[in-house]
């Protein structure tokens, strides 16, 4: 039986206040069905709506999924308009789920690249969202970690700064202000960061499963949080000086 430090077999008081989720796997999902590709994104909708509500029960603060790439956009026309159609339909289908469970959507990425449909989607569920105080959601779409920080240097030089600190750095990205993920979790197998939060991946530990991001649920996600519970996160530093400190 689970005592109250304990969920899932997930420990309660070591909870990454940060995952990050590196959704793969949708089209090899689908292919291994014999289905067409947009199916297999479909289905995503369903693991990423677990993982949401598993991060609100465990007491996640915040979640980044990477919803599409700027690279994505050379995908064939045909599957970046399904996904650019399900973005839209599964933002207004999910506005009172996200009410009722207090959490905030804050996109990162270039949105203005987005058909009008989905920018104004977007931006609706963002303003109706902004006052909650839940977990904050952070969807990264049109979005690429080099041209982030090619972004946070031109604002600092258009600022007209000369040197900047580690931490002044930060608070020019997409979402300054942050924190940076303790867990990175992909999908499907693949052992790549596929430009993704490259500045803030510095000391993150990642977690690579084979399954793929359709099939990925409540109980994978739970398995990869007690991996990253059961890792010594050292800093550049020895485990006898971690010791010593506590």
């Amino acid at each position: 039986m689970e005592n109250n430090t304990e969920k899932h077999g997930v420990d309660l008081s070591l909870i990454p206040s940060h995952i990050a989720v590196i959704m793969d796997g949708n089209g090899r999902w689908a292919k291994k069905r014999g289905m067409e590709r947009v199916h297999g994104h479909n289905e995503g909708v369903v693991s990423a709506r677990e993982i949401i509500e598993a991060s609100v029960e465990l007491g996640v603060r915040y979640v980044t999924l990477y919803v599409f790439s700027k690279e994505n956009w050379n995908r064939p026309e045909f599957e970046v308009n399904c996904l650019m159609a399900l973005l839209v339909s599964t933002i207004l289908k999910e506005i009172d789920s996200l009410m009722e469970k207090k959490i905030r959507v804050l996109p990162i990425g270039e949105i203005n690249d987005l058909p009008d449909d989905a920018r104004e989607s977007l931006k609706e569920v963002v303003a109706k969202t902004s006052g909650n105080k839940g977990l904050t959601l952070m969807l990264a779409i049109s979005y690429s970690g080099r041209e982030e920080i090619i972004s946070a240097v031109n604002k600092i030089l258009s600022s007209g700064k000369r040197t900047v600190s580690e931490d002044d750095f930060g608070t020019y990205l997409y979402a300054g202000g942050i924190p940076d993920p303790e867990l990175l979790i992909r999908t499907g197998g693949e052992m790549r960061i596929s430009n993704f939060l490259l500045w803030q991946t510095a000391y993150t530990e990642f977690y690579s499963t084979d399954v793929f991001w359709p099939d990925f649920r409540k109980k994978d996600f739970y398995n990869a949080i007690i991996d990253y519970q059961n890792r010594e996160r050292r800093f550049g530093k020895i485990s006898e000086q971690l010791e010593e400190e506590k």
